[in-house]
Protein backbone atom coordinates (compact mmCIF):
# COMPACT_ATOMS: atom_id res chain seq x y z
CA UNK A 1 0.00 0.00 0.00
CA UNK A 2 2.95 2.58 0.41
CA UNK A 3 3.49 4.72 -2.59
CA UNK A 4 5.40 8.04 -2.30
CA UNK A 5 3.93 10.69 -4.18
CA UNK A 6 6.15 10.30 -7.83
CA UNK A 7 4.67 13.83 -8.83
CA UNK A 8 3.23 11.71 -12.18
CA UNK A 9 0.80 8.72 -10.97
CA UNK A 10 2.88 5.43 -12.13
CA UNK A 11 -0.59 4.17 -14.01
CA UNK A 12 0.35 6.65 -16.87
CA UNK A 13 3.75 5.80 -17.19
CA UNK A 14 3.45 3.52 -20.43
CA UNK A 15 0.79 6.47 -21.84
CA UNK A 16 3.08 8.97 -21.19
CA UNK A 17 5.57 7.10 -22.98
CA UNK A 18 4.05 6.11 -25.62
CA UNK A 19 2.94 10.06 -26.19
CA UNK A 20 6.85 10.86 -25.91
CA UNK A 21 7.80 8.40 -28.70
CA UNK A 22 5.02 9.26 -31.34
CA UNK A 23 5.81 12.82 -30.29
CA UNK A 24 9.49 12.67 -31.44
CA UNK A 25 8.87 10.54 -34.42
CA UNK A 26 6.11 13.39 -35.52
CA UNK A 27 9.05 15.86 -34.69
CA UNK A 28 11.44 13.85 -37.68
CA UNK A 29 8.43 12.25 -39.62
CA UNK A 30 5.71 14.53 -40.35
CA UNK A 31 4.82 17.81 -41.34
CA UNK A 32 5.12 20.50 -38.81
CA UNK A 33 1.52 20.89 -37.96
CA UNK A 34 0.92 17.24 -36.76
CA UNK A 35 4.51 17.64 -34.72
CA UNK A 36 2.42 19.78 -32.67
CA UNK A 37 -0.69 17.94 -32.27
CA UNK A 38 1.52 15.28 -30.50
CA UNK A 39 3.29 16.96 -28.50
CA UNK A 40 0.37 19.08 -27.30
CA UNK A 41 -1.31 15.34 -26.52
CA UNK A 42 2.05 14.58 -24.88
CA UNK A 43 1.11 17.78 -22.41
CA UNK A 44 -2.59 16.56 -21.94
CA UNK A 45 -1.44 12.94 -20.79
CA UNK A 46 1.15 14.61 -18.71
CA UNK A 47 -0.94 16.65 -16.93
CA UNK A 48 -3.82 13.97 -16.19
CA UNK A 49 -1.48 11.84 -14.68
CA UNK A 50 0.14 14.10 -12.57
CA UNK A 51 -0.06 13.40 -8.83
CA UNK A 52 1.02 15.84 -6.65
CA UNK A 53 1.54 15.32 -2.95
CA UNK A 54 -1.30 17.63 -0.35
CA UNK A 55 -1.21 18.77 2.95
CA UNK A 56 -3.61 16.77 4.93
CA UNK A 57 -5.82 18.55 7.31
CA UNK A 58 -5.78 17.98 10.61
CA UNK A 59 -9.00 17.77 13.27
CA UNK A 60 -11.44 15.11 14.56
CA UNK A 61 -14.03 13.68 12.53
CA UNK A 62 -12.96 15.47 8.90
CA UNK A 63 -14.02 13.63 5.93
CA UNK A 64 -11.50 14.99 3.57
CA UNK A 65 -12.45 14.89 -0.40
CA UNK A 66 -11.17 11.78 -1.85
CA UNK A 67 -10.52 13.20 -4.89
CA UNK A 68 -10.19 16.73 -7.26
CA UNK A 69 -13.28 17.94 -9.00
CA UNK A 70 -16.61 19.52 -8.58
CA UNK A 71 -19.58 18.88 -6.22
CA UNK A 72 -22.57 17.50 -8.36
CA UNK A 73 -24.90 16.10 -5.38
CA UNK A 74 -25.25 16.12 -1.70
CA UNK A 75 -27.98 14.54 -0.35
CA UNK A 76 -29.29 11.78 1.83
CA UNK A 77 -30.20 8.92 -0.06
CA UNK A 78 -29.69 4.95 1.02
CA UNK A 79 -26.11 3.63 1.07
CA UNK A 80 -26.51 0.20 -0.86
CA UNK A 81 -23.26 -1.20 -0.26
CA UNK A 82 -23.35 -0.59 3.82
CA UNK A 83 -27.22 -1.11 3.77
CA UNK A 84 -28.03 2.52 5.89
CA UNK A 85 -29.29 5.72 5.21
CA UNK A 86 -26.89 8.19 4.23
CA UNK A 87 -25.27 11.87 3.21
CA UNK A 88 -24.20 11.42 0.35
CA UNK A 89 -21.78 14.05 -1.54
CA UNK A 90 -20.27 13.31 -5.12
CA UNK A 91 -17.40 14.44 -6.64
CA UNK A 92 -17.52 14.47 -10.51
CA UNK A 93 -14.08 14.61 -11.82
CA UNK A 94 -12.90 15.53 -15.87
CA UNK A 95 -10.80 14.86 -18.23
CA UNK A 96 -8.20 17.74 -16.58
CA UNK A 97 -8.62 16.89 -12.94
CA UNK A 98 -6.17 14.46 -10.81
CA UNK A 99 -7.92 11.43 -11.13
CA UNK A 100 -5.31 9.54 -7.81
CA UNK A 101 -7.84 9.11 -5.38
CA UNK A 102 -6.93 9.20 -1.64
CA UNK A 103 -8.91 7.98 1.10
CA UNK A 104 -11.29 10.68 3.32
CA UNK A 105 -10.56 8.92 6.67
CA UNK A 106 -8.26 7.37 8.93
CA UNK A 107 -9.78 3.87 9.10
CA UNK A 108 -10.20 -0.11 8.53
CA UNK A 109 -11.45 -1.61 5.10
CA UNK A 110 -14.56 -3.55 6.22
CA UNK A 111 -15.36 -4.73 2.25
CA UNK A 112 -14.58 -4.20 -1.39
CA UNK A 113 -17.10 -4.77 -3.77
CA UNK A 114 -16.83 -4.35 -7.20
CA UNK A 115 -19.63 -4.36 -9.92
CA UNK A 116 -19.34 -4.06 -13.59
CA UNK A 117 -21.68 -1.68 -15.68
CA UNK A 118 -22.62 1.09 -17.97
CA UNK A 119 -20.35 3.95 -19.05
CA UNK A 120 -22.52 6.80 -19.14
CA UNK A 121 -21.43 10.31 -18.10
CA UNK A 122 -20.48 10.11 -14.78
CA UNK A 123 -22.32 13.29 -14.24
CA UNK A 124 -25.64 12.59 -14.01
CA UNK A 125 -26.81 11.32 -10.86
CA UNK A 126 -27.74 7.22 -12.67
CA UNK A 127 -24.43 6.82 -12.90
CA UNK A 128 -24.13 6.29 -9.22
CA UNK A 129 -26.17 3.05 -9.54
CA UNK A 130 -26.06 2.12 -13.57
CA UNK A 131 -22.06 2.37 -14.35
CA UNK A 132 -18.81 0.18 -13.45
CA UNK A 133 -18.15 0.54 -10.09
CA UNK A 134 -16.10 -0.12 -7.22
CA UNK A 135 -17.33 0.17 -3.40
CA UNK A 136 -14.99 1.00 -0.61
CA UNK A 137 -16.52 -0.06 2.96
CA UNK A 138 -14.60 1.73 5.71
CA UNK A 139 -14.36 1.49 9.49
CA UNK A 140 -13.82 4.58 11.26
CA UNK A 141 -13.04 4.68 14.81
CA UNK A 142 -17.03 3.43 14.57
CA UNK A 143 -18.62 5.36 12.17
CA UNK A 144 -19.24 3.61 8.72
CA UNK A 145 -17.88 5.24 5.34
CA UNK A 146 -18.27 4.49 2.15
CA UNK A 147 -15.95 5.50 -0.73
CA UNK A 148 -17.56 4.84 -4.49
CA UNK A 149 -15.40 5.50 -7.98
CA UNK A 150 -17.81 5.58 -10.47
CA UNK A 151 -16.69 4.88 -13.85
CA UNK A 152 -17.43 7.73 -16.90
CA UNK A 153 -18.23 8.03 -20.02
CA UNK A 154 -14.80 8.14 -21.22
CA UNK A 155 -13.18 6.36 -18.25
CA UNK A 156 -12.49 2.70 -19.16
CA UNK A 157 -10.81 1.52 -15.94
CA UNK A 158 -10.99 1.61 -12.07
CA UNK A 159 -7.75 0.67 -10.22
CA UNK A 160 -8.70 0.09 -6.63
CA UNK A 161 -5.29 -1.22 -4.07
CA UNK A 162 -6.76 -2.07 -0.91
CA UNK A 163 -8.85 -5.49 0.45
CA UNK A 164 -10.66 -6.16 3.78
CA UNK A 165 -8.47 -5.58 7.08
CA UNK A 166 -6.25 -3.18 5.39
CA UNK A 167 -5.91 0.66 7.39
CA UNK A 168 -6.09 3.37 5.49
CA UNK A 169 -4.97 7.27 6.69
CA UNK A 170 -6.11 10.49 5.66
CA UNK A 171 -4.71 11.12 2.41
CA UNK A 172 -3.35 7.49 1.54
CA UNK A 173 -3.84 6.97 -2.16
CA UNK A 174 -6.23 3.72 -2.50
CA UNK A 175 -7.14 4.32 -6.21
CA UNK A 176 -7.21 5.94 -9.60
CA UNK A 177 -9.82 6.00 -12.38
CA UNK A 178 -8.56 6.73 -16.16
CA UNK A 179 -10.23 9.76 -18.15
CA UNK A 180 -13.12 10.66 -16.70
CA UNK A 181 -14.98 9.28 -13.68
CA UNK A 182 -17.09 9.96 -10.10
CA UNK A 183 -16.44 9.28 -6.34
CA UNK A 184 -19.49 9.14 -4.30
CA UNK A 185 -19.00 9.55 -0.32
CA UNK A 186 -21.75 7.54 1.84
CA UNK A 187 -21.56 9.34 5.23
CA UNK A 188 -23.70 8.96 8.31
CA UNK A 189 -26.69 11.03 8.49
CA UNK A 190 -25.89 12.96 10.46
CA UNK A 191 -22.43 14.07 9.43
CA UNK A 192 -22.33 18.06 8.99
CA UNK A 193 -21.81 18.83 5.17
CA UNK A 194 -18.92 21.54 4.73
CA UNK A 195 -19.77 22.14 1.08
CA UNK A 196 -22.27 22.20 -1.71
CA UNK A 197 -23.47 21.44 -5.00
CA UNK A 198 -21.14 23.31 -7.58
CA UNK A 199 -18.07 23.46 -5.05
CA UNK A 200 -14.89 23.14 -6.37
CA UNK A 201 -12.64 20.46 -3.92
CA UNK A 202 -9.09 19.04 -3.87
CA UNK A 203 -8.32 15.16 -2.79
CA UNK A 204 -7.32 15.65 0.75
CA UNK A 205 -7.04 19.16 0.79
CA UNK A 206 -10.44 19.85 0.62
CA UNK A 207 -13.31 18.97 3.82
CA UNK A 208 -16.19 17.55 2.71
CA UNK A 209 -17.68 16.97 6.21
CA UNK A 210 -17.35 16.86 9.91
CA UNK A 211 -18.84 14.03 11.46
CA UNK A 212 -20.68 13.63 15.18
CA UNK A 213 -19.16 13.33 18.06
CA UNK A 214 -19.68 9.60 19.14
Amino acid sequence: MDYPHPILAKEGWPFIAIALCVAIAASLFLPGFVATLAWLALVFVLQFFRDPPRAVPTGAGLVLSPADGRIVKVARVRDPYADREALLISVFMNVFNVHSNRSSVDGTIQSVQYFPGKFVNADLDKASTENERNAVVIDAGGQTITLVQVAGLIARRILCYVKPGDSLTRGQRYGFIRFGSRVDVYLPIDAMPRVVAGDKVSATSTVLATLASR
